[in-house]
């Protein structure tokens, strides 16, 4: 699968027209990979909450697909605006916590 398009300051990333905020480039392969795998599983089980209609397991499952957001710096404060020792913090949170 190709690179989706970037700005010109590589904040965000645009699909199919629309920018989405980028994941945070200051951290590490290794790192970003199990987050975006953790983020996939959650996404799967809120897809599977739904089809069974648990509402608890739907939103417990959509609140670890924002804890991974967040991580990977889709979400909460921008990373651009953290220095690098909070952007550190917050992926390895999001690890600690959803891992």
């Amino acid at each position: 699968m190709a690179e989706p398009e970037r700005t010109p300051d590589g904040r965000f990333v645009v699909i199919d027209g629309r920018r989405w905020r980028a994941t945070d480039p200051e951290i590490p392969e290794e790192a970003a990979a199990r987050l975006r795998g953790l983020l996939m599983r959650a996404r799967r089980d809120v897809g599977a909450a739904r089809r069974a209609q648990d509402s608890e397991a739907e939103r417990e499952a959509r609140a670890r697909v924002h804890a991974a957001k967040v991580a990977l710096g889709e979400r909460g404060t921008p990373w651009w605006e953290q220095d690098r020792a909070e952007r550190r913090q917050r992926w390895q949170h999001g690890l600690d916590t959803l891992g």
